[in-house]
């Protein structure tokens, strides 16, 4: 049996253990990654490479930017930020038809760009939106559609954790990665918007028009969300002029976000304890992951199935383009039925030196490959941010869920299309990073 074949072996093994077995994603890798390595050397060569894989992730200083940025996010979730965002998002544009799911999407947005995470951002959304179309008698394909499809920014805007683990396991700069994430979030953001005024031209009585607000009650909700603008500003703005890394940037803003939630007193003991319990709830879930997916990425290195495939793909008398489609229907497929960052870390050992020799720039690949399994978390039949508006939306089935996010599902293509025709959407601010 040929190395790569056995490494093609792996991967399917792990996949079953995964779905039929249901072991979760990162221990799924580092158990059949350590048997691999076993198998291909020796017992005694996989123990070794056990510990100094387990010890050198977890040791490792550019993980502190993890919890850091979730913490930033939890605080700024548990002490009502939602709320005013998205009050902010309705006075500007809750007037217009389709108004109050265009003010989610914007919303979401904002949300997104603090808390980093999708289904942080679905469950708040929900909890804030969903009350105020049904309020206005919005339909419930577009509710729970525009709540979903908005929700998951929280993968694409900085600060993105997808995006850190993307970083980290590659070695790209975290910096880089999130600020050639921006403009791309913000033209899936307008997409978005977009999608919403179509729906509702060709389905009047699906978004009715809320009340106009004055333009004084316009400037006055800014106060709200001018917080989180400084915040995001702070953070972004250090970053950008390389003021900080990005550990002392999620260390500022985590710092700023409690100063800001315990002056305005928004932050309740309880609130507080909550944040940091799902801080580090949901920062071991990542490492975890991470250090399952080092060591499944050095059994795949050693059996050479990444370097054979790149190898054998660069033969092909076709253009480039059409082996990063064919990698973008795997991320499709594979984010249909599995988590983003399981996805992204058990494939990027195959396909990320595959697209460096096809000369892909390593920032744009990560940003692209960021957006592509961002539809995972609404495409069925995992779909984890339809679930979650199902569970929250409990009068409201999961089958109209769905059915209101495929309304959304062109807008990932149409922004993949804009990407590959125009990499300096990305390349333009990645490159401006000092």
């Amino acid at each position: 049996m040929s190395p790569e074949f056995i490494g093609l072996f792996g991967i399917l093994i792990m996949l079953a253990t995964m779905f039929f077995l249901q072991i979760p994603v990162g221990f799924a890798m580092a158990i059949i990654g350590f048997f691999g390595i076993a198998y291909v050397t020796s017992f005694d060569a996989a123990l070794m490479m056990l510990g100094t894989e387990l010890w050198t992730t977890f040791s490792s200083y550019g993980l502190t930017i993890i919890p850091l940025f979730i913490f930033m996010g939890m605080i700024c979730f548990y002490s009502d930020v939602n709320t005013k965002l998205y009050n902010a998002a309705y006075k500007w544009l809750g007037s217009t038809r389709g108004g109050l799911a265009m003010a989610t999407v914007m919303a979401c947005a904002g949300f997104a760009a603090i808390s980093g995470s999708n289904t942080a951002t679905a469950a708040t959304m929900t909890s804030v939106a969903l009350p105020e179309m049904k309020r206005y008698k919005y339909n419930p394909v577009l509710i729970t559609g525009s709540i979903a499809a908005g929700s998951t920014l929280g993968v694409v805007i900085p600060p993105s954790i997808v995006l850190v683990v993307f970083g980290i396991y590659t070695g790209q700069s975290i910096a880089r990665l999130f600020f050639g994430s921006i403009i791309p979030g913000l033209i899936l953001a307008g997409l978005m918007m977009v999608t919403v005024y179509v729906i509702c031209r060709q389905h009047e009585d699906w978004g009715p028009a809320g009340p106009k607000a004055t333009w004084w009650e316009k400037i006055v909700s800014l106060k709200g969300a001018g917080e989180m603008l400084v915040l995001f500003t702070l953070v972004m703005g250090g970053l950008f002029i390389g003021f900080f890394t990005p550990s002392e940037a999620g260390a500022v803003g985590s710092f700023c976000a409690l100063l800001i939630s315990f002056v305005r007193r928004t932050m309740t003991r309880k609130g507080f304890f909550k944040a940091v319990e799902d801080t580090i709830r949901i920062s071991c879930f990542i490492v975890m992951i991470i250090a399952g997916a080092v060591i499944f990425g050095r059994f795949l290195a050693i059996t050479r199935l990444p370097y054979a495939i790149a190898e054998w793909a660069i033969t092909l008398k076709v253009p480039s383009f059409v082996i990063l489609w064919l990698m973008i229907v795997v991320f499709i497929i594979g984010g249909a039925i599995m988590d983003a960052l399981g996805l992204l870390l058990i494939t990027i050992p195959i396909f990320y030196p595959l697209a460096l020799k096809l000369g892909y720039d390593p920032i744009w690949f990560g940003v692209m490959l960021t957006i592509v399994t961002t539809m995972g978390a609404i495409t069925p039949p995992v779909g984890v941010n339809a679930y979650v508006v199902a569970g929250m939306a409990r009068d409201i089935s999961l089958k109209t869920v769905f059915k209101g996010v495929t309304y959304f599902l062109p807008t990932y293509i149409i922004c993949i299309i804009l990407l590959e025709m125009f990499p300096a959407l990305v390349q333009f601010l990645a490159g401006a990073v000092k």
